[in-house]
């Protein structure tokens, strides 16, 4: 039995995070692979491997796991994060 070795690599420098926790560089990369599925109907799809590798590196296990129910259940709350608020 041959075993293949795999480069383990970490989640590359967001500048648009470089200060800041990463709780919000998380949920943005988790929201974009959904975004990604959701557009490619393919979670292994090509162009969705990036976000997947930054949240799974970047999320707890545990946040993951809910917003995976929430995926389940259509109650992921998919909001575009680039967008600015509304003023009133």
């Amino acid at each position: 039995m041959t075993v293949s070795k795999e480069e383990v690599k970490t989640a590359p420098l967001d500048p648009r995070f470089a200060f800041q926790n990463q709780a919000r560089h998380c949920f943005w990369s988790y929201s974009e692979f959904q975004r990604c599925v959701k557009k490619t109907g393919d979670a292994a799809a090509p162009e969705c491997a990036e976000f997947a590798k930054v949240y799974r590196s970047l999320c707890p296990s545990e946040w993951v796991n809910k917003w995976n129910e929430q995926v389940e259940k259509g109650a992921f709350p998919l909001v575009d994060l680039e967008k600015k608020p509304a003023h009133h």
